[in-house]
């Protein structure tokens, strides 16, 4: 016996007994996902560009608002798995559909790569503190490994793992959004720009590094179909969710800047860490607290993206748009397939990378990539938005018009401008434009597969009225 939710995706009726995520659980997503160890190694990776990178956070945050508020309007309307594949594939066909749902795929798994990348920083500060390559590429398979044999257990033990873990990673940056404040040298803000570029160009650069750190914003939205009454509680979770973390990094982030000098920052792979310990008034025990709670942090992480990695192929695969096997479930429900494969390439992502450059370039170049797949569905999502509004408007003077059209322009914008300004800083053309060069050749390798599902792909359905 099937349903069908609305954009037309055909499921399994849902068993009285199956595990769901309600609000709270929806909302450790969001807040599991975007907090990870994106915000507690970012501080390294912007002090090339120096304090005049705490006004490029804020302009993120904008953006990242705008996105929340955006996906939080289209899940009301369209609360199918996949969120933004969903919303380009029924506003604009099968065609921009693939190429939203495999630019994201990339996103979730490289994401995971990268997320895995920072978090070896900090288990170093325990063992192989030579960083030798080849321990980091081992310690890196198990923090990648271990979330996902957590998602094969099933969605109950993922989200109460999740929860848990959000409690612990929110809380350290509550600390130092609070007791951090207290501890500021105004003289570390200055000089302001120490990047040798103009300030515009600076608060580019740093917007799309920055970008990195709010990725996972739309995530209740993809996981739509696995929480209760998603038309209400996926809005929810996505706007508190964000609000909340937005509040703690910009706190956290302000706080670190002002502690600790640009050319420390730029040479530390734990500010978080270090900062904790001036707090602390010396000594390493606070430092080795955080540390311990971006441990955690990045596996909640880890764990929350993992279960994105597998719902949008699962998607996908129900319209005919990614291989069968994607689709398929085990007895505990679980797309074993997209899990596995996910982590897999995630793995082939690591060890390249680690095998060609530095642990910390390793980390921007594969933030810079997701930031750039991600920002290709983000772009198109806001499309649909401001096509479907345009559409109701014509039909129906509705009161949210105009507030849900800014939203989506905006939305629209920093998506573009993230593109645009995600190139790393080297003198070497092949590092400067490695983000572009790996994103490409991820898109690339979705053509044939796109050219054999083609024919198997079912018609989007109509978009469902506003509401």
């Amino acid at each position: 016996m099937t349903r069908t939710e609305p954009g037309g995706t055909p499921q399994s009726a849902q068993s009285p007994r199956e595990s769901r995520l309600g609000l709270t659980q929806a909302v450790a997503l969001i807040m599991g996902s975007i907090i990870g160890v994106g915000i507690f190694s970012l501080p390294a990776s912007l002090a090339s560009y120096g304090p005049i990178s705490l006004f490029a956070m804020a302009l993120t945050t904008v953006g990242a608002l705008a996105l929340a508020l955006m996906f939080g309007g289209l899940s009301r309307r369209l609360p199918a798995a996949g969120g933004p594949y969903a919303y380009s594939r029924v506003a604009f066909g099968n065609g921009v559909g693939f190429a939203n749902a495999w630019s994201y795929w990339i996103t979730a798994w490289a994401g995971n790569a990268a997320i895995v990348a920072g978090w070896v920083f900090y288990v170093e500060e325990f063992v192989n503190t030579d960083h030798v390559v080849g321990w980091s590429i081992l310690i890196a398979m198990v923090g990648l490994w271990i979330p996902a044999f957590i998602n094969l257990v099933g969605v109950g033990g993922m989200a109460a793992f999740q929860v848990w873990t959000t409690v612990v990673k929110f809380a350290a940056l509550a600390v130092m959004s609070t007791l951090g404040l207290f501890f500021i040298t105004t003289a570390n803000f200055t000089p302001w720009n120490v990047s040798g570029e103009s300030n515009l160009a600076a608060i580019g650069g740093a917007m799309a590094i920055a970008l990195f750190s709010y990725l996972g914003v739309e995530t209740a939205a993809v996981a739509a179909a696995k929480v209760r009454d998603p038309e209400r509680n996926v809005p929810r979770a996505t706007v508190f969710g964000t609000l909340a973390t937005a509040a703690v990094y910009l706190l956290s982030l302000t706080a670190v800047f002002g502690m600790i000098p640009t050319g420390e920052l730029a040479e530390s792979n734990a500010p978080y860490s270090d900062a904790a310990n001036v707090v602390a008034g010396g000594g390493t025990w606070a430092g080795t607290l955080m540390t311990l709670a971006v441990i955690v942090s990045g596996i909640g992480a880890l764990n929350g993206w993992t279960l994105i990695c597998a719902e949008m192929p699962l998607a996908a695969a129900k319209d005919g748009l990614f291989p069968k096997r994607f689709g398929r479930l085990s007895r505990r429900g679980v797309p074993v397939f997209g899990i596995v494969g996910s982590t897999a390439l995630a793995s082939v992502a690591i060890v390249v990378n680690y095998l060609g450059v530095s642990g910390p370039t390793v980390f921007t170049t594969l933030v810079l990539m997701t930031g750039i797949t991600a920002a290709i569905p983000y772009a198109f999502s806001a499309l649909a938005q401001l096509k479907w509004r345009w559409v109701d408007h014509q039909q129906l003077d509705t009161p949210r018009f105009v507030r849900d059209t800014v939203v989506a322009v905006v939305a629209f914008v920093f998506s573009v401008l993230f593109i645009w300004y995600s190139r790393n800083v080297d003198d070497s053309w092949f590092v400067v434009w490695g983000p572009f060069l790996l994103a490409g050749a991820a898109m690339v390798i979705g053509i044939p597969v796109y050219a054999v599902q083609r024919s198997r792909m079912s018609e989007p359905a109509v978009v469902p009225p506003y509401r």
